[in-house]
């Protein structure tokens, strides 16, 4: 049989996991592998930045529930994607990260000063579940196999698998190798313990207030029908953490915002059991604690995750279930149903739908703020009635993600993308184009503030040239707004290098770049401009000039920092 190159080898163990699209930068050391992209039905997208392309392909992965695969080139390449990768490590999504590495009688041992190279096995390792270099050209596919099993085991996130040059560029026999999938699902503990799912059934049969919260495990594993149909059955309270947004529909009426804290606290801590399906319950969820959890000594836990470091990370559980969220969820209802029939409304959860009702009430109070500009909330509500409910929505930025949080409600699963455990400004444009390839036929827009939109805004040439029409609306109060906030609170004599500037014209950039462009200054001018952005046939972005004063106080400001600066953890 003839020989083929290890860029080609590489391209027959990608078919076998069912890839069509790779993510990355050009570099020479893939010519190997892209001079037969046709042949195997691969498009790879080039995009001008390796982290947007490390954070398209998260996106791409979050919206096809499937692993994705991001290349970069030798060392500065490589080193370039790091940031992208370390949100996808923080937010625990399957990626398959590969680089070309200079050839290995350079490297190994590295003997100082050539060219374009670095440790990048020591970069990545921090940053992965699991990191490897491929020595020699027939071990590539079990390399790539065992990558696939490594990324989804437990807690899903990227491995990362350098290539040197000469094993791309190097040829061999592919009868030699066995070119298979890597079958990775086998390797999780779906279905969970059968007698800890009846020890559990037995706690919620018999809870007077029980609660469920759902986390990006419940999220990934697509666990939203079973975990909605429990807390129906039971009349449970419903939470998410703000990484899982979209789980349940957020107009449901169990359901409680995160930043909806006072009646989120009551119900949650209140309750004698509760449900954590798919989560770690990490700084953003108060660790598990009080005030916004019971107390351990008289409400029982109970928590499902795929991953078993997670069981009792922060707070001590009464069971502990190991197992896909969707899998013991479904059988969990099961059990429960035939413990109980349909619980009643409990006598408390009027009363919580009453601070339910200040809060929105406080909300609406918000946007009556007037100044020179427009309210942030208001443009988030004017954009949120605009697209349907199947959209997919994209937040990026400070006080700009907490107005969208408040104001643009998500309704369906796979619907929504964020940073929420890293926060990690610039990922919002790469998001959006990540989940437009992974789903053509649905709406998605981006609400960015305009320092986060400038981290990554010459991917609007990507759009362009992918003609990816997506519709990025840039909220713009001239500055870094979250800062301003932070500086003021922390009491500086005066502000620091927190103004942009003030004439910045993102919508002419996105114009000469080959997008659709719209200035807006008054509220009343946004509708029509998002009409024309969205029947324009190309990428979009809307520049909205929103009050810098009013955007210095969203909703949810100080309940976040009260959870990220807490004198004791």
């Amino acid at each position: 049989m003839a020989e083929i190159t290890g860029g080609e080898l590489l391209l027959r163990c990608l078919r076998e996991e069912g890839v069509s699209t790779l993510f990355g930068i050009l570099d020479g050391s893939f010519n190997s592998f892209l001079a037969k992209l046709d042949e195997y039905g691969m498009r790879f997208v080039n995009t001008r930045h390796e982290a947007a392309a490390a954070h398209m392909a998260e996106a791409y992965a979050r919206i096809s529930g499937k692993p994705a695969v991001v290349i970069g080139g030798i060392g500065p390449g490589a080193a370039n994607m790091v940031s992208g990768v370390a949100t996808a490590f923080a937010e625990g999504t399957p990626l398959i990260v590969l680089s070309g590495q200079r050839r290995r009688s350079i490297i190994y041992p590295e003997r100082g000063g050539s060219f374009q190279n670095i440790d990048l096995l020591g970069l990545y390792r921090p940053v992965t579940k699991w990191a490897a270099g491929v020595r020699e050209w027939r071990r590539l596919p079990e390399l790539i196999r065992r990558a696939y099993r490594e990324a989804m085991a437990g807690r899903p996130g990227p491995v990362y698998l350098e290539i040197p040059e000469d094993i791309l560029r190097g040829t061999g026999d592919p009868a030699t190798v066995e070119i298979r999938p890597s079958q990775y699902e086998l390797s999780n503990p779906r279905l969970g313990d059968p007698v800890l799912i009846q020890r559990a059934a037995d706690l919620l049969a018999g809870a007077r207030r029980p609660f469920l919260h759902a986390g990006t495990g419940a999220a990934w594993s697509g666990a939203s029908g079973p975990f909605l149909e429990l807390a129906e059955h039971l009349m449970a309270g419903i939470s998410t953490s703000l990484g899982a947004r979209g789980t349940v529909p957020e107009d449901h009426p169990l359901y409680y915002h995160a930043l909806n804290r006072e009646a989120l606290a009551a119900a949650r801590s209140e309750a004698d059991v509760v449900l954590v399906a798919g989560g770690r319950l990490g700084e953003l969820d108060g660790w598990g604690r009080g005030p916004t959890w019971g107390d351990p000594d008289r409400q029982k836990l109970i928590q499902v995750d795929s991953d078993p470091r997670s069981i009792g990370l922060h707070r001590a559980v009464e069971v502990g279930i190991v197992g896909d969220a969707r899998e013991v969820l479904d059988a969990l209802c099961k059990e429960v149903k035939q413990r109980t029939g349909p619980h009643p409304p409990h006598e408390d959860l009027e009363r919580y739908r009453r601070l339910t009702q200040e809060y929105e009430e406080q909300l609406q109070a918000q946007l009556a703020a007037e100044g020179e500009a427009i309210n942030p909330g208001r443009m988030v509500q004017v954009v949120r009635e605009f697209f349907p409910p199947e959209a997919i929505t994209v937040m990026d930025g400070g006080n700009t993600s907490l107005w969208a949080a408040s104001y643009n409600p998500i309704y369906r699963p796979r619907n929504y993308l964020y940073t929420a455990k890293f926060g990690h400004l610039g990922t919002g444009l790469p998001y959006a184009l990540g989940a437009k390839m992974a789903a053509p036929d649905r709406p998605v827009y981006l609400i960015s503030g305009d320092g986060a939109i400038g981290f990554n805004l010459q991917e609007l040439e990507t759009a362009a040239r992918y003609d990816l029409q997506v519709v990025v609306v840039v909220s713009c109060d001239k500055g870094w707004g979250m800062e301003r906030s932070s500086q003021m609170v922390f009491g500086l004599p005066h502000l620091v290098e927190c103004d942009l500037h003030p004439g910045a014209r993102y919508d002419r950039v996105a114009e000469a770049l080959g997008c659709h462009g719209e200035l807006v200054e008054r509220l009343e001018e946004l509708r029509p401009a998002l009409e024309r952005a969205a029947a324009s046939g190309k990428p979009a972005l809307v520049q909205v000039m929103v009050d810098p004063m009013a955007n210095l106080v969203p909703p949810g400001l100080l309940t976040f920092g009260s959870l990220v600066y807490r004198a004791q953890d």
